[in-house]
C-alpha cells in the first residue's frame, strides 16, 4: 500500500530540496561566523604577536588585528546573523541571498589579500557564491522582473541640458550642508578648551 500524500521524487522536487539544503547550509555558516564575531571568538591576535615589530607581523595577523576593532567587527557579525536569518525564511530568502553576495565577496577579497589565493577558505568562498547564485536562479521568476525594474528606472521628469551644468554647484552646496555638523562639533570643542 502506498501513501498518496507522499510526493514522487521528481527533478523539480530534488532541485527544491537541494536549494533548501543550500539555503540552510549557507545560513548555518553565516550564523557561526556572525556569532563568533559577536562573542569575540574571531579576530584579534595573541600577546606574542602584539610584541612583534610591525615589519615582523604577517599580513594575516595584521588583518585580524585590524578586523578586531569596533564597530567593524560587530557590524560584520550582525550583518552575517541578519543575512543568515533572511536565508532561512521563505518570504525573505531572495533578500538574504542578495545580502549574502557582498558578504561573500568582501570575505573573499579580504582573504585573498591577506592570506593568499589558495587557502581553504578562498577556495570554498566561490562555492558559497555559486550556491547563493543558484538560490537566486531558483527564484528567477521573482528575481529577474525585480532586476529589470532596478535597471530600467527612469526619472519622472526630463531635465534640460543646462540643469546638468548646475549639478557641480548644487553638489558643492550639498557638501557644505553636510559639513555643518562637523563645524558645530569643532566649534563646541573649541569652546570647551
Amino acid at each position: 500500500m502506498t501513501d498518496t500524500n507522499t510526493p514522487k521524487l521528481s527533478k523539480a522536487l530534488l532541485w527544491d530540496y537541494f536549494i533548501l539544503i543550500a539555503r540552510i547550509w549557507l545560513a548555518i555558516i553565516l550564523m557561526q561566523y556572525g556569532y563568533s564575531k559577536i562573542i569575540d571568538g574571531q579576530f584579534g591576535v595573541t600577546d606574542a604577536t602584539m610584541e612583534l615589530k610591525l615589519k615582523d607581523v604577517g599580513l594575516f595577523n595584521l588583518s585580524w588585528y585590524l578586523a578586531d576593532h569596533e564597530p567593524f567587527k560587530s557590524f560584520v557579525g550582525i550583518a552575517q546573523l541578519i543575512t543568515a536569518a533572511l536565508l532561512i525564511y521563505n518570504r525573505t530568502v531572495i533578500l538574504g541571498a542578495f545580502m549574502a553576495i557582498p558578504l561573500w565577496l568582501n570575505i573573499l577579497v579580504w582573504d585573498m589579500t591577506f592570506m593568499g589565493l589558495y587557502t581553504p577558505f578562498t577556495i570554498r568562498l566561490p562555492f558559497y557564491l555559486l550556491l547563493t547564485f543558484l538560490i537566486l536562479w531558483h527564484h528567477r521568476d521573482k528575481v529577474i522582473p525585480a532586476l529589470r525594474n532596478f535597471i530600467t528606472t527612469t526619472t519622472r521628469f526630463q531635465y534640460p541640458w543646462w540643469a546638468y551644468l548646475l549639478l557641480p554647484v548644487f553638489g558643492a552646496i550639498l557638501e557644505m550642508i553636510g559639513a555643518i555638523p562637523i563645524g558645530i562639533i569643532h566649534f563646541i570643542k573649541q569652546g570647551l578648551r
